[in-house]
């Protein structure tokens, strides 16, 4: 059975969740999560990406993201993609880190992004991690009651909601964290639990709901994947694509196939064909990880 296909939608909110695989733990020390966030900050930087809230848990992230033109999907696979890799070095081993596919729900921000922000910063709470929000480090409740925001974090649009001025809105914000949550905007705010069903617009005009293709094309996305890599690694698609062997090309075209099935962008052998090469080719190649 084929995956239900994405929906991208423009300037959309999204809660995103990413997951270690089995459940089994991201993070191993502060180090860990300092790394994570320089690859979130440059993947929010290239697409042009909005965070509003994060929550980073020992087997799992939360972030509630506004995208721009490029899907939520671009900013995800990079982001999974780059942390995986470095942890994999780090920890001299292969495998997947993450479950093969985030999951996400496009969110009524008008309606529902007050509540998305407080699920989030209780999420340490509700795992009887700590008491109160502010006991947790990895997470931007901090950053929300006055303490250094990070340049890649943005409080303001949130913190607009509950005042005109930073010292209203402060305070507004922490009586609203110690409200008991309504739980009748759950189901409004978090992902589906089945795979691939998260992406159903819950607002915003059909018009502007772009499908993301499914899996039986070439999808538009591992088009963005190829240019993405080309420019970051400073080699021309067409040199990608031709037959040419240089170390340069095989490394940015590994990324390229770890990037395309982290996201569930392309199947390998549509990987493969657009890059022109075997599937069995880049199958050695990230089973190396030459």
């Amino acid at each position: 059975m084929s995956r239900p296909r994405r929906l991208h939608v423009p300037g959309g909110l999204y809660h995103a969740v990413l997951r270690g695989n089995h459940r089994e733990a991201i993070f191993g020390h502060g180090d860990d999560y300092l790394h994570f966030e320089e690859i979130v900050a440059r993947a929010l930087e290239r697409y042009g990406a909005e965070l509003l809230a994060y929550c980073w848990m020992t087997n799992h992230v939360h972030l509630a993201i506004r995208v721009g033109e490029a899907p939520l999907g671009a900013v995800m696979g990079i982001v999974a993609s780059r942390y995986a890799r470095a942890r994999q070095q780090t920890l001299e081993t292969t495998g997947h880190l993450f479950e093969r596919r985030y999951r996400a729900r496009l969110v009524d921000a008008d309606r529902y992004l007050l509540a998305l922000v407080r699920y989030i910063h209780l999420n340490p709470v509700r795992a009887c991690m700590v008491a109160d929000p502010r006991d947790y480090r990895w997470s931007s409740h901090r950053a929300y009651l006055g303490a250094p925001c990070p340049d890649w974090l943005r409080i303001e649009p949130v913190l607009a909601v509950f005042g005109s001025s930073p010292d209203v809105a402060r305070a507004a914000y922490r009586r609203f964290m110690n409200e008991v949550p309504d739980d009748s905007d759950r189901d409004a705010i978090t992902p589906n639990a089945r795979r691939g069903a998260a992406h159903h617009p819950e607002s915003g005009s059909p018009a502007r709901a772009r499908e993301e293709p499914g899996s039986h094309t070439v999808p538009r996305d591992l088009d963005a994947i190829i240019a993405a890599v080309a420019a970051e690694r400073g080699v021309a698609v067409e040199a990608l694509l031709s037959k040419r062997r240089q170390p340069a090309l095989v490394k940015a075209r590994m990324e390229i196939a770890r990037l395309a099935l982290v996201e569930g962008a392309a199947n390998l052998s549509q990987v493969a064909r657009q890059l022109n090469r075997a599937p069995t080719t880049l199958s050695g190649l990230l089973r190396d990880g030459r």
